[in-house]
């Protein structure tokens, strides 16, 4: 399956900093509001250590891990719900991403203005949710305008529909995001066409100076407040840390640039963790001489739908799945000594797959 991540913020809070550290795409970075207009897409390679594992038992000809697609959309600005700074067109951007990564400038840099001359996080936060609720309202206001003949006549679908979307309007109108309901997946896919900004996932991207990138500073803590009774991940990076680690080629010469700031991980990590945890997502693996690859599902899918995620044939001809657990596999070395030490399970329809799981799939069609 296919993920989609759609960075937000304000001008100059390092979103394309971020964006062009992160991807081998390079957005162009300036001092100034609008730098970019049409949205910059980056497929980025999620790192998973397991594939390392696989690749030195099995010696494939090729390894192809999982990827994420970030969308580096144009900042927005107060007034983007009403078509500010062309914010109609960035805010059908926002429309089609699976999640909202939202930068937040949590550094102090007299070089880098910004757009209301002032650093502010949470005044930052809250004119995006505003210009995504002004936004999720018109939505709303359209839909309850087409319910109201049919749920007048008495449809009983009509009828709950109404009563979620009124539901809605409230929150909004309250400064309150869609997601904030926590709604029944039953209720929000009936009204799912709506496709409300502010009901998608988001994880928070704290910005800091290299200086603050392990112990935070006070913007973070205002924002990690801000935040902390939403459903919302929060990340705090460094763009230009990140910057500087794109630069080096090698994994050994990145991890001793990490080692020399203290850290462990790079930001490019801690945001992928982060989107897989916020939108429940897992990883699973085919293994053979030709590849060995790494596929993403949501958490519980079954045999089928992750067969499904290969190519739709496998799902609608799905006979059974041939399962072994990596810690298995890195014993027996190979698929024959897993199936003869009985580590190789026969699965049907209703399994449901583990994160790790290294599966082959039978089918017909």
């Amino acid at each position: 399956m296919g993920l989609q991540c759609g960075i937000v913020g304000l001008p100059n809070v390092g979103k394309s900093t971020l964006f062009n550290a992160l991807s081998n795409n390079k957005a162009e970075a300036a001092n100034f509001p609008f730098c970019t207009i049409e949205p910059n897409i980056g497929i980025i390679n999620v790192p998973d250590p397991r594939l390392k594992i696989l690749e030195g038992i099995v010696k494939p000809q090729r390894v192809v891990p999982a990827t994420i697609e970030f969308v580096d959309i144009a900042g927005l600005v107060k007034g983007a719900s009403k078509g500010e700074g062309l914010g109609n067109q960035f805010l059908a951007n926002i429309r089609e991403v699976d999640a909202i990564v939202h930068v937040v400038r949590c550094f102090d840099n007299d070089n880098v203005v910004h757009v209301d001359g002032r650093v502010d996080p949470v005044a930052d936060k809250e004119i995006i949710d505003t210009e995504l609720q002004l936004k999720d309202l018109e939505s709303v206001e359209k839909k309850i305008q087409r319910l109201e003949k049919v749920a007048k006549s008495g449809e009983a679908r009509a009828k709950k529909d109404m009563g979620i979307v009124l539901r809605y309007r409230d929150a909004l109108l309250a400064g309150r995001n869609a997601r904030s309901l926590n709604l029944s997946k039953e209720d929000s896919d009936g009204v799912a066409d709506l496709q409300l900004l502010t009901a998608k996932p988001v994880i928070y991207v704290a910005n800091v100076e290299e200086d603050s990138i392990l112990t935070g500073n006070k913007y973070v803590t205002a924002l990690l407040e801000n935040v902390r009774n939403e459903n919302a991940e929060v990340v705090m990076v460094s763009a230009s840390i990140e910057a500087q680690i794109a630069e080096l080629e090698s994994e050994p010469d990145r991890e001793v640039f990490l080692a020399e700031y203290g850290l462990r991980d790079s930001g490019l990590s801690k945001l992928i963790r982060a989107s897989y945890h916020l939108l429940d997502l897992i990883t699973y693996f085919t293994a053979g001489e030709k590849e060995v690859r790494a596929w993403t599902l949501k958490r519980g899918w079954k045999a089928p739908q992750a067969a499904g995620v290969i190519h739709s044939d496998f799902e609608k001809g799905f006979i059974k799945a041939e399962v072994i657990k990596l810690p298995d596999y890195q014993h027996f070395k190979t698929e024959q000594a897993c199936r003869e030490a009985g580590k190789m399970a026969i699965e049907g329809k209703d399994y449901v797959v583990e994160d790790g799981d290294i599966m082959h799939f039978r089918f017909n069609v």
